[in-house]
């Protein structure tokens, strides 16, 4: 018996809480009902919000539901929790329940104490996708079967016990998913640490410790992967226990990628130099994304081929909503770059062109400061073209700084997507880049920045 039969014979006759219906949750539901276990979905939804199709499913096989106000209540009621990455992990309802002997636990989280194959995993604030895609790229190029989850592809413990031990699993992990875990990927990687998600954390600390559960709970025959160019995510290298490698732009690791002075990323063990590619061959454009295929080399050296590389870089278009080519229309390219939800992702966009953009920006509110984007907008964009909750806040941060005055830069305030995006139509001339690069969340005006950045792509192939 697998360590996943033993798990759901082991849960037969509890009463399981999944709060939220989402990629996450709805396969998983489907399979516990399947098993016989009791299920209750508990959504803030009312009935009359809720998915009446899935609703229906969902009791036909015998789920009960909690929704609306007091949706959390019957949690009390049940043995397991599962929780949402959206349901903060220290919030108030699940602590108590915590306290009281219920198990609070995610998808992810389950998922990694029964995979039974090699797992890779990601994090960091920014980057985290496009490098993830491209880990799974590399091994799947390889003739790996590749299980790809966490915040992209779809949730893995609906399949766990289809997974075989030649496999691997490869998976995106944000803080809200670490908070939480208590079991750390074979291979690891750290992206980057920058302020993000302060509204919810509290904290830059909260925030840095989610981040390093990724490493916590590693054995000695693992690898961990780090940015030597980040000064937070090079302090965790203590932390690491076993085979600790690091990319890099500006300097040669010991151990691990790096960008050679001619444009070469390689890698350096110790003395051992392998050239992968150029960055001229890579499809997709900014140095941002030169770090993601340094820290995927960096993260699968040994077992991938640099040719293998040369190949996917010549070849890989890129990440829906990442700085992803929309359509050229008057001698004018539209870029939708909605998962731009930081200051810092926005610089990597400015720094990704070799020209002055059109740049839509706002969105709702995650905490952070927005002066560090400041400056380099003045700079580097000729239009700003704001909306959204934090709207007034951005071009207050961006007026503030010392070079606005003599930049040139023109500022329009809009009321939703469809003017922003008219507005950036008319203020464009032949040669220009309009991106949507809002440096903030969606939620003040879409469900989720997907929504977002399809809206903007709908509105701008709209455009005559």
């Amino acid at each position: 018996m697998t360590k996943a039969q033993k798990y759901f014979a082991g849960i037969k006759d509890k009463r399981v809480a999944f709060i939220g219906v989402g990629v996450s949750h709805t396969d998983l539901i489907k399979v516990f009902l399947a098993k016989g276990i009791k299920c209750i979905v508990c959504d803030k939804r009312t009935e009359d919000e809720f998915d009446a199709m899935l609703m229906e499913d969902l009791t036909a096989r015998g789920c009960e539901f909690s929704l609306g106000p007091g949706y959390l209540d019957e949690i009390f009621s049940c043995d397991i929790v599962f929780r949402t990455p959206g349901m903060y992990y220290n919030d108030p309802t699940l602590t108590r329940a915590r306290k009281q002997g219920i198990a609070v636990t995610s998808e992810m989280e389950t998922f990694f104490d029964l995979c039974p194959c090699k797992t890779y995993a990601l994090t960091g604030s920014d980057g985290k996708t496009t490098t993830t895609t491209l880990v799974s790229e590399f091994l799947k190029a390889e003739g790996k079967r590749v299980h790809l989850g966490g915040n992209i592809g779809k949730a893995l413990l609906p399949l766990v016990e289809t997974i075989s031990e030649t496999d691997v699993a490869v998976c995106e992990l944000s803080s809200f998913q670490l908070i939480s875990m208590r079991e750390s990927p074979d291979v690891a990687g750290i992206t980057n640490i920058r302020p993000n998600h302060l509204n919810v954390h509290g904290t830059m600390e909260e925030y840095t410790q989610a981040k390093c559960n990724i490493l916590y709970h590693q054995n000695a025959y693992s690898r961990a992967v780090l940015s030597l160019d980040d000064e937070v995510t090079r302090g965790l290298s203590d932390l690491v226990r076993g085979d600790l490698a690091y990319f890099s732009i500006k300097e040669k690791p010991e151990n691990g990628a790096f960008l050679r002075e001619d444009g070469m990323l390689c890698y350096n063990e110790r003395g051992k130099v392998t050239e992968y590619v150029h960055m001229k061959a890579i499809k997709i454009p900014g140095m941002h994304n030169v770090e993601d295929y340094l820290t995927a080399i960096a993260m699968t050296y040994g077992e991938v081929k640099p040719e293998t590389v040369a190949k996917i870089a010549n070849e890989f278009g890129g990440v829906e909503h990442r700085i992803e080519f929309v359509r050229e229309l008057d001698g004018v390219k539209y870029y939708n770059n909605s998962i731009a939800s930081s200051p810092t992702r926005v610089l990597a966009c400015l720094a990704a062109f070799d020209r002055k953009q059109i740049m839509i920006q706002g969105g709702s509110d995650k905490g952070v400061s927005f002066e560090p984007m400041a400056a380099p907008i003045c700079e580097k964009v000729k239009v700003l073209i704001l909306m959204g909750q934090t709207a007034e806040k951005i071009r207050a941060a961006v007026t503030a700084a010392p070079n606005y005055a003599d930049s040139g830069l023109k500022i329009f305030m809009v009321k939703d997507m469809q003017e922003a995006v008219q507005t950036a139509h008319d203020n464009a001339e032949s040669g220009d880049i309009v991106s949507l690069t809002p440096a903030c969340a969606s939620f003040d005006m879409y469900r989720m920045f997907e929504d977002r950045g399809r809206h903007f792509k709908q509105l701008v192939n709209e455009l005559v």
